[in-house]
């Protein structure tokens, strides 16, 4: 674990914020208030050139903004299984689960495990509750 910067001053471009500043954000969030960011900031910002950062931010307990990034980590496995991985690499996600199962405390545990029931039934893809926070919200494993 790093030492986190003891300020955030915004950043360059919320649209398209880098890890550096999403990191920054992350552990000083009221910074810079989620409701004043572009509309569905959580979309623009679940992809693949920031999943690593989210990926670490929601693994570490401590993190103030934990549960946005676990939220991002939600969009982000059901963009890709929804698409058959053509949204994000397969492999990238695969690795993801299985070091939320090997090393991650319940909540990554729970993502993972949701994860891994969507993968194998994606029917069971509800918008509430992978894209809007549901999931992370009421912490449920589906079963």
């Amino acid at each position: 674990m790093s030492v986190q910067e003891s300020t955030f001053h915004g950043f360059a471009n919320p649209v398209d914020p880098s890890p550096a500043e999403l990191r920054a954000w992350a552990y000083h969030p009221d910074s810079v208030p989620l409701t004043s960011m572009p509309p569905d900031w959580d979309l623009l910002v679940s992809g693949d050139r920031l999943v690593l950062t989210l990926f670490d931010l929601a693994m570490d307990p401590a993190c103030p903004a934990r549960r946005f990034a676990l939220h991002c980590l939600y969009i982000y496995a059901a963009d890709g299984i929804r698409t058959n991985f053509r949204a994000h690499p397969k492999r990238r996600f695969r690795k993801l689960v299985e070091q939320a199962e090997r090393d991650g405390d319940d909540l990554m545990r729970t993502w993972a495990h949701n994860s891994r029931v969507l993968l194998a039934r994606p029917d069971l893809f509800v918008y509430r509750d992978w894209c809007e926070g549901g999931l992370v919200r009421e912490n449920r494993r589906l079963a």
